[in-house]
């Protein structure tokens, strides 16, 4: 019995509200590595080593506006995910899962590859929208205790009455209302990165959620194989495992090769917000300066070359492997939760006595 819509959107909000708070400070960590500031903000300048006091500081903020959004995204995603997946395949010439079944008015002869990857990049399109404004609050925030204290540093001389009324004011504001502040004139620009996002997203997912199924068929038949009685892989912590494995090492591999669309994407949502910053203090206007994804990486190829667009790399390959590995394992362990307890009270409806 195939899993319903809630049960999908309930296991997707589960999994996506437990990792954020599992790989949030992680995740941050990476934002300050690939900020243009990197080496302003968190480099002593006298003894060049790191400024691990400052580095790691509030390595939480702006988490909230993240939970907010990741769990209808998540939600939103895994049920295009699921629903787009069973239509191509109710409507493949190559299988015979779901007989009689057609949903579309044609028929195909797609892999299954080509399948997971055309679920995914649509089921992206549609949580990128949700998670774009979230994004971009999280990366500003993740920015704010250091950004803000050089930034007040700097223009001390130009407004000190001003600028003593400011900080009092700003400084009881938590990091998130802080980075929200800054977009009070042109909410538009909240969703300033979504093709950055989709970029990114659409890459990795194409890549992740193939190479992630196939490795999971593959173990899965390992698996089956070495079981003496032959039963079939159903139990909830065996089915965690193998997706946690799978997830993890696909993860790891396609967070690695799309690091460079990620810096991009970073650098893009840093800039939203330090325009709309200026743009409230008339220092410049949000209607200038705004650069697309290619003149981005140009630019940064050509200041810092290949490391550059390869910042943060090998970090978010190895959040990405834990955090994805957690994530999905939870989701499908949620998943198969769901619809075992749906199928015990379909079954006690119908008076099947439970063995």
């Amino acid at each position: 019995m195939p899993n319903s819509n809630t049960d999908i959107w309930v296991a997707g909000a589960i999994a996506a509200f437990t990792i954020d708070f599992v790989v949030y400070p992680l995740d941050t960590l990476k934002t300050r590595i690939q900020s243009p500031q990197y080496r302003n903000l968190y480099i002593d300048a006298a003894t060049g080593g790191v400024r691990r006091g400052v580095l790691f500081k509030g390595l939480y903020q702006g988490i909230w506006s993240v939970v907010v959004a990741t769990i209808p995204s998540s939600g939103a995603f895994f049920t295009t995910y699921e629903g787009v997946k069973y239509t191509l395949n109710s409507t493949s010439k190559l299988s015979s899962d779901h007989p009689g079944r057609d949903l579309l008015p044609f028929r195909h002869s797609l892999p299954t590859p080509a399948v997971n990857g055309i679920a995914s990049s649509a089921a992206e399109c549609v949580s990128c929208f949700i998670l774009t404004p979230a994004e971009v609050l999280k990366q500003n925030a993740q920015m704010v205790s250091t950004s803000t204290s050089m930034t007040a540093s700097n223009h001390e001389s130009e407004s000190q009455e001003e600028g003593r009324a400011g900080g009092k004011e700003k400084k009881n504001m938590n990091a998130t209302m802080r980075a929200l502040s800054k977009f009070r004139d042109h909410p538009i620009q909240l969703w300033r990165g979504y093709g950055a996002l989709v970029a990114r997203n659409l890459p990795f997912t194409a890549m992740h959620f193939p190479l992630f199924e196939h490795l999971r068929e593959h173990i899965s038949k390992i698996w089956q194989e070495k079981r003496r009685d032959g039963s079939e892989i159903g139990e909830i912590a065996e089915r965690a495992v193998i997706t946690a494995f799978s997830a993890g090492i696909a993860g790891g591999f396609a967070a690695v090769v799309t690091t460079p669309i990620d810096v991009v994407k970073t650098r893009i949502m840093l800039a939203a917000g330090k325009q709309n910053e200026d743009s409230i203090n008339n220092k410049a206007s949000t209607k200038g300066n705004r650069m697309g994804v290619v003149t981005v990486g140009r630019e940064i190829y050509t200041k810092e070359g290949v490391n550059g667009l390869f910042k943060g790399g090998a970090l978010r390959g190895g959040w990405t492997a834990i955090g994805l590995g957690l994530y999905l394992s939870v989701y499908e362990s949620g998943r198969m939760y769901l619809e075992k307890r749906r199928e015990i009270k379909d079954k006690r409806k119908q008076g099947i006595t439970l063995v």
